[in-house]
């Protein structure tokens, strides 16, 4: 079994998507946990705010197949296909670590977002602050700590039942 982080985000019927996501996530492993959800606006384009999140679960699937299942889930709740980077999303779920696995392909893994935006490290440093990244030596908590964007983020509090 492998131990993954998946970047969960909405902006869409935030509820609903960050909710959905959740129960399909849990379909491809177990012993999800989740971080505290955060809203904040969106980066790098005008819309409403996103919900986000980090999810932590354990699979015994591959890489190219945990990640093929996140795309279909995409799809299933109402991700364009073609949808660009910039652009409001009913669901988004990008896999930030995969054990100690390191891809310079796609999917790219350790995602560079952790060194990005505080909407993926602060979530993540709660779910495996002492996690060592592979390829880079420090562990979530000191990446946390050195500092990425300064994008306030407000906690929200959980409308639905989930044992953290």
């Amino acid at each position: 079994m492998i131990t993954a982080y998946i970047g969960i985000g909405s902006n869409i019927d935030r509820e609903k998507h960050v909710e959905a996501a959740l129960k399909e996530l849990e379909h491809l492993g177990e012993q999800l946990r989740i971080s505290t959800i955060y809203e904040c606006d969106a980066v790098g384009f005008d819309s409403e705010p996103f919900y986000n999140l980090v999810a932590e679960l354990r699979t015994s699937l591959s890489l190219t197949d945990f990640s093929q299942a996140l795309r279909n889930i995409e799809l299933k709740w109402g991700r364009k296909i073609n949808a660009g980077k910039f652009e409001p999303r009913t669901v988004d779920l990008d896999l930030i670590l995969f054990g100690d696995l390191v891809s310079k392909q796609s999917p790219q893994i350790p995602r560079c977002d952790i060194y990005k935006y505080r909407f993926v490290i602060q979530p993540l440093s709660e779910l495996c602050p002492d996690f060592v990244v592979p390829d880079d030596g420090r562990t979530i908590e000191q990446i946390f700590k050195a500092g990425s964007d300064s994008q306030p983020l407000a906690a929200v509090k959980p409308w639905f039942n989930f044992s953290r």
